[in-house]
């Protein structure tokens, strides 16, 4: 998995967090299969198409959290993970 400080896309700019869809028990096969790349900033009350109880694995970067929920729209459960 990436550090939290080398979270970037290929454009450079800086990254708040990424969601992986594939994990393992083993940490060095962690953080593969697709990745979903969370904007600093970004307000999101329901996952993009196709990733609904999808992401395993995640990566927060340095000064920021990302806090999600149990139900769509913002309902149920929160729980907020930062690096």
């Amino acid at each position: 998995c990436p550090t939290a400080a080398d979270l970037r896309p290929t454009n450079g700019t800086r990254l708040c967090a990424q969601l992986y869809a594939d994990n393992s028990p083993y940490y060095d096969q962690c953080c593969a299969g697709d990745v979903l790349e969370v904007l600093p900033g970004s307000d999101v009350p329901y996952m993009p198409k196709g990733w609904s109880g999808r992401a395993s694995s995640l990566v927060v970067g340095t000064r920021c959290e990302l806090t999600v929920w149990s139900r769509k729209g913002k309902k149920g459960t929160s729980r907020t993970f930062s690096a």
